[in-house]
């Protein structure tokens, strides 16, 4: 009697490693293959902008599982391996080289990449963006003693990197295309107020400005930007967005350019084939589709995709938590409002203590997000998963604990 094909996950991120992880602690016993394209097992990238960037952890700490931990499960897993296609048909996935592992069920984990910056001179030694460890080090390394640093763009990364350069001691300048920091997710008002603890820090900022060109005798030594201004720079590092990498799935008919749809159970429209993390776009049962590249969404999404293997279908339905630490202070973001009606918030934004609620034009609240006004953001979490239409005046009354107007719901 042949035996099952294993199942099979390509791309070593944290969902991903989370998925192989979730398997065998849940009792999976049959062979699991784990694929990366990197040299290192899984590790977690948030800290890659925050405490491993500024030496105060090291990678080992970062480790999704200790390296020792996927042989001793009897997890193929193979670091330095890229896959570069995959046979639907025949239910395989093609290596580099050539080599065909079979799946049974296959698991889509490969993530994003970052976008580049289009503009002469992103080539030179010294413009760096930051995706992977190596990235952290090298930054590292060009950051010290007090150096010159242009941060492109001013979305949750850039804004943790200016943060974690000037805790370094470097001289940073941000050069961001729109009107403040985190424009594109929060909005002028908060924006202004995440701006505004970056200036106290010491950071420049120049808004509604880009980047011209990069400029240097074979190594970066000045940014010119797009208003005219120049500015002497040691290093830049460019943060401007991701993409989904999806190369992998050519020709398959998921190659589809917002990332991997996949429907409520996370399962593609072939049958056996899911995808996780930063790379799928999910039809969410509350916010339609969506692309997630939140650190808690790639682990529930890993949880939740090995469960389904395991037999136990179900409907991811997360509502969606996220954060940011810059200098001493915490954003927390909840659900997903890319657009809203109304804002009610509960402390106060000019005093960068706050919690604000955003709210779509019948009352339902879809989002929430909070400055150094931790609890909120948290029980706002089931309110956002009903779609419930809390009373304004209860979610701007500090005394009123969010948790209490579940029950109360009109809606």
């Amino acid at each position: 009697m042949t035996a099952e094909p294993p199942i099979v996950v390509v791309g070593a991120s944290l969902a991903g490693a989370t998925a192989v992880g979730s398997l065998r602690d849940g009792g999976h016993e049959g062979p699991v293959v784990l694929l990366g394209s990197e040299p290192d097992p899984p590790y977690e990238r948030p800290p890659l902008s925050k405490e491993y960037l500024r030496g105060e952890a090291s990678f080992d700490q970062s480790l999704v599982r200790p390296a020792s931990w996927y042989a001793d499960r009897g997890i193929d897993a193979r670091w330095g391996t890229r896959a570069v296609q995959l046979d639907v048909v025949d239910r395989a996935v093609i290596l580099a080289g050539g080599e065909r592992v079979p799946f049974s069920r296959l698991v889509i984990a490969t993530g994003s990449r970052n976008r580049r910056v289009d503009a002469p001179g992103a080539d030179l030694p010294g413009v760096f963006d930051l995706r992977r460890v190596g990235d952290a080090d090298r930054i590292r390394e060009a950051a010290g003693g007090g150096a010159r640093a242009v941060c492109v763009g001013m979305g949750f990364i850039g804004a943790e990197v200016a943060a974690s350069l000037r805790a370094m001691g470097c001289e940073v300048t941000v050069v961001e295309v729109f009107e403040t920091a985190l424009f594109r997710v929060l909005g002028a008002r908060i924006g202004r107020a995440v701006e505004a603890i970056h200036r106290a820090h010491g950071v420049t900022t120049r808004f509604h400005d880009t980047v011209a060109s990069f400029e240097g005798d074979g190594r970066l030594e000045r940014v010119r930007t797009g208003s005219g201004v120049t500015i002497e720079a040691d290093l830049a590092i460019v943060g401007v967005g991701t993409e989904p990498a999806v190369e992998l799935l050519a020709g398959t008919g998921l190659d589809q350019g917002g990332g991997v749809p996949v429907g409520p159970g996370l399962e593609t429209e072939i049958p056996g084939i899911f995808a996780i993390g930063d790379v799928a776009r999910h039809e969410h049962p509350v916010f339609g589709p969506i692309r997630v590249e939140h650190y808690d969404n790639a682990i529930k999404m890993g949880e939740h995709v090995a469960r389904v293997l395991m037999g136990e279908p179900a409907v991811f339905d997360d509502p969606h938590w996220f954060w940011s630490d810059q200098y001493d202070s915490q954003i927390q973001m909840a659900g997903f409002a890319p657009t809203w009606d109304r804002m009610v918030v509960r402390g106060s934004i000019e005093e960068r203590s706050f919690c604000a609620f955003l709210l779509d034009r019948s009352g339902v609240l879809r989002g929430s997000v909070s400055l150094d006004h931790k609890r909120d953001v948290r029980r706002s979490l089931e309110l956002i998963r009903r779609e419930t239409r809390p009373d304004p005046a209860a979610l701007e009354d500090p005394d009123v604990d969010l948790r209490t107007l579940i029950a109360g719901d009109a809606g």
